[in-house]
């Protein structure tokens, strides 16, 4: 007896009662749709990850000031100053682009329109170490980066105050300030805290320190932060601890709290990434367990099906079946039933997975392994499963099983 002989067979006698098949497989169904969906979920977490990564920027490193406590309260301690970045470029060679930065809040105006943002005061080197390119216009001249009027708007800000045209040339308010937009920023999307990095404008550093806001009157080399952009990932461990070296010195720690604060991106958002691929890994072994119950399903329907079968059995037996081809019938019965509920469950996964991507808003990529190998999961459930009650038909007495009512 053929293993295609013994296909056809099993295919027969599992026709001959589709409803008790479809439910022996349903187990098999659920766990392989089940791993199938968390499986994309954490291939769809890794990649929006990834994408977010691409949207601040690779290799980034923030100096942020550090807190200290104020009659009992802590704030920020505004120690960070322009005179870092020199020494920052002295002690840590790993450091391509040191980009020193003042942010805060701004309302924007034109003609009729207002608009309520985040304002940056930024060097050459700040879109740069982003990896922010222009969408439409150009970037700070070297000429105007000392207190020149003009300002590069982020894209939601271009579409919320110029909707049926380009800023280019025009004029703008910032805080009642005048500024003459010379670009607009390609797009960038939201951070990992789901703030939109498009809602922002630009101007530059010296400018928006003299003329925005009022805190930097009486120390005009302040700065809110330090981007500083790495050589490559591999030596960002190296540059977080030069620059820790280079600003303990410079910024010591006193009873009042740490002098500075330094924030490595990548780790941040490579821990994020490391947790949804646990929780992934964790929800996929959980609906594996879906899999062994359909797996013992299989075999007690397998077992109730020798039982009945057992004339049937004798009968093949006493006209030239050999133990081995009764074996292979059984045995070939089961995994035909994983296998299908394995094919069911993987068309129910994908679906699944389209369907949550639409709804959530959320990435899910599926992935053609995760799908291969859930179906070769099912199909190896049901060899171990069926080894079992095959083996156990094999090896009934033919005379014993022709008697059997």
């Amino acid at each position: 007896m053929t293993v295609l002989d013994s296909l056809r067979a099993a295919i027969a006698a599992l026709g001959g009662n589709p409803l008790r098949s479809v439910l022996t497989t349903l187990g098999i169904i659920i766990g392989v749709a089940a791993v199938i969906v968390m499986v994309a979920i954490g291939s769809g977490a890794r990649s929006r990850v990834d994408g977010v990564i691409q949207s601040l920027g690779s290799n980034l490193i923030q100096v942020l000031p550090g807190a200290r406590s104020f009659s009992g309260v802590r704030a920020a301690s505004n120690l960070i100053t322009e005179r870092d970045v020199p020494a920052i470029r002295a002690g840590a060679p790993d450091a391509v682009l040191i980009a020193p930065f003042v942010r805060g809040t701004a309302q924007i105006i034109a003609g009729n329109l207002n608009w309520p943002t985040t304002a940056f005061g930024v060097t050459e080197d700040f879109f740069a170490a982003r990896e922010w390119s222009i969408g439409e216009g150009r970037l700070f001249e070297p000429t105007e980066m000392r207190g020149g009027k003009v300002v590069v708007l982020g894209a939601t800000v271009a579409r919320e105050m110029f909707p049926d045209g380009s800023p280019m040339g025009q004029v703008v308010r910032v805080n009642r300030v005048p500024f003459t937009v010379v670009g607009v920023l390609a797009e960038k999307g939201q951070t990992p805290f789901g703030q939109d990095q498009d809602d922002a404008v630009f101007v530059p550093l010296d400018t928006a320190r003299q003329r925005l806001f009022g805190r930097f009157a009486s120390r005009p080399d302040m700065v809110d932060g330090i981007t500083v952009k790495g050589r490559s990932a591999e030596t960002l461990g190296k540059l977080e601890a030069d620059l820790h070296e280079v600003l303990s010195e410079r910024h010591p720690p006193t009873d009042a709290g740490e002098g500075y604060n330094i924030r490595n991106l990548g780790q941040l958002l490579e821990a994020q990434a490391s947790t949804s691929r646990v929780l992934a890994l964790l929800l996929a072994a959980v609906a594996s367990i879906s899999l062994v119950v359909g797996g013992i399903g299989i075999m007690n329907i397998m077992l109730v099906s020798v039982t009945e079968r057992t004339r049937e059995i004798g009968l093949r037996m006493a006209v030239g079946a050999r133990r081995r081809d009764i074996l292979s019938q059984f045995l070939v019965e089961s995994v035909v039933l994983a296998f299908a509920g394995g094919l069911i469950g993987a068309a129910l996964g994908i679906g699944a997975s389209v369907a949550i991507a639409r709804a959530a808003e959320w990435p899910v990529l599926v992935e053609p392994s995760a799908v291969a190998l859930a179906c070769g999961f099912a199909a190896a459930v049901g060899v171990f499963f069926g080894y079992y009650p095959a083996r156990k038909a094999s090896r009934l007495d033919p005379i014993e099983a022709l008697r059997y009512e």
